[in-house]
């Protein structure tokens, strides 16, 4: 049997994130570094000189005399903790295949689990961000499932209380390799949800391959090819391999789901899905993860706990 080159990769030893990220004064310099490529901006007159006002941790413009903060305007806003506290929960996010719980987090940063929580939804809310507007290309296998665990009595399947619904979708390559996900709550599976999906996720030139759930024709409405076919029901539909990867990668993410949380709350759902779908998409160069999320994190804009708590994101 062939090794799997993605499983397999070296990744980032916590040795090797130590001495990248082991320091105050390291995170600082990379959120430096990743926040002004081209070096220091004024975020006021755009002026590219500088002082530093090193006892309060600023930039001074010498042109304005603005000062300015490097977490200022991030998902790092108004943070009372360290940075290389939030160095360490980038790594175990992204890292670990499966997720992990704020309660395990909270153990492995020495923090309390509303604090690991909010750490955690943070740097969903920049992984969702950063691949909000990024549309899949090309041949597209998509299908419709839930999260929710069941409830005695009542109505069963898609339109049962207490499950989220939601769309994944997967672009493959000419070669039949998944190449990238997405993964949308919605408000159910309706054609106006469907096509609302592909106009925000979707580009023209996508050939969309479906099941027959009648929603779906409603791709077309965003300019793409629809391809629906007829699978049944049962063990058999989820074997057809027109849909190999797509459903691969909802067995993956309904696993590690009920393998590593108890519950999630339906308005938190689409963190939950941003972090699956930034981890997927970014798989083939694990240790790349901790620069490429800390950019997502400084182009972010800041999301107030009272935000976090309230938010609701659709498709």
């Amino acid at each position: 049997m062939a090794r799997n080159a993605v499983q397999l990769q070296k990744g980032l030893s916590e040795a090797e994130f130590d001495r990248l990220y082991g320091t105050e004064e390291q995170c600082r310099a990379v959120v430096i570094k990743l926040r002004w490529r081209d070096g220091f901006s004024c975020p006021i007159c755009g002026g590219t000189t500088y002082s530093e006002v090193k006892t309060r941790d600023l930039f001074q413009c010498s042109t304005c005399r603005r000062q300015t903060s490097p977490i200022a305007g991030t998902i790092f806003a108004s943070t009372k903790l360290p940075l290389r506290t939030w160095f360490r929960a980038m790594y175990h996010l992204t890292q670990s295949k499966q997720g992990i719980s704020s309660i395990e987090l909270g153990r492995r940063l020495g923090v309390r689990q509303t604090t690991a929580w909010m750490l955690k939804h943070k740097i969903q809310q920049a992984m969702m961000e950063r691949d909000g507007r990024k549309r899949l290309k090309g041949r597209v296998e998509i299908d419709d499932a839930v999260l929710g665990g069941e409830r005695s009595g009542g109505k069963r399947g898609r339109g049962a209380p207490g499950k989220t619904p939601f769309v994944a979708a997967v672009e493959t390559t000419d070669d039949g390799k998944p190449a990238r996900l997405k993964l949308r709550r919605v408000a159910g599976f309706t054609g106006q949800a469907i096509s609302r999906f592909a106009l925000n996720s979707l580009d023209p030139s996508c050939t969309v391959v479906s099941d027959g759930l009648a929603c779906f024709h409603r791709v077309t409405d965003a300019g793409c090819q629809h391809q629906p076919t007829l699978t049944g029901s049962g063990p058999a539909a989820v074997r057809n391999p027109a849909f190999k990867w797509v459903n691969t990668a909802l067995g993956n993410i309904k696993s590690a789901i009920n393998g590593t949380y108890r519950a999630i709350s339906t308005k938190h759902v689409p963190r939950y899905l941003a972090e699956f779908e930034y981890r997927f998409n970014r798989r083939y160069d694990l240790a790349s993860m901790i620069p490429r999320l800390g950019y997502a994190i400084v182009t972010a804009p800041p999301m107030p706990y009272r935000l976090l708590k309230l938010a609701e994101t659709y498709g």
